[in-house]
């Protein structure tokens, strides 16, 4: 009986440690299902930078559950997550990156579930694809969002060619 408590407590230990390397901005929640004893359900805005590419930020709503195990951390987020990224001053990218690199990424479950944010290059139209889904092991999640950033001067920066800083 102490090993499976041991256990849960480093599984817990394991999935909150396990959060991306840069916390998003909380920008606001909005409740969405009233709760009489218990934390609403909530829509939350975040906003987080790009850590790769300068002047460039996203914005995602995420359903956060309430009631009970909300409140505990253990309730399985669902899938529906919404994505909106743009240039917010100019862009310098920091590195060279790869098709579908993840920029965040952010568990949705205890165990199996993780929300990710990647990014893509489309170097035909010199703009950034952002994707927003959600994946398990087993079965992953169709849910997902796309943004794209087309990269514009800004002031008198000329935009790079996002093309020319794909891994080859």
């Amino acid at each position: 009986m102490l090993a499976r408590i041991a256990l849960a407590l480093a599984l817990v230990l394991g999935a909150a440690s396990g959060a991306a390397a840069q916390e998003p901005d909380l920008i606001f929640k909005k409740s969405t299902v009233w709760r009489a004893l218990t934390p609403d359900d909530k829509l939350a805005v975040y906003g987080i930078d790009d850590p790769l590419v300068e002047g460039v930020a996203c914005h995602y709503t995420t359903p956060e559950r309430g009631g009970i195990s909300g409140t505990f951390g253990v309730a399985e987020e669902v899938s529906d997550i919404s994505l909106s990224c743009r240039q917010v001053g100019p862009v310098k990218i920091k590195q060279r990156f790869g098709q579908g690199d993840v920029v965040f990424s952010e568990r949705r479950s205890l165990i199996f579930k993780k929300m990710q944010i990647v990014r893509g290059c489309d170097a035909k139209r010199n703009t950034l694809v952002y994707m927003v889904y959600s994946d398990r092991p087993i079965e992953g999640s169709p849910k997902n969002s796309t943004s794209t950033v087309p990269l514009m001067p800004w002031g008198t920066e000329v935009p790079p060619k996002c093309g020319e800083w794909l891994n080859k």
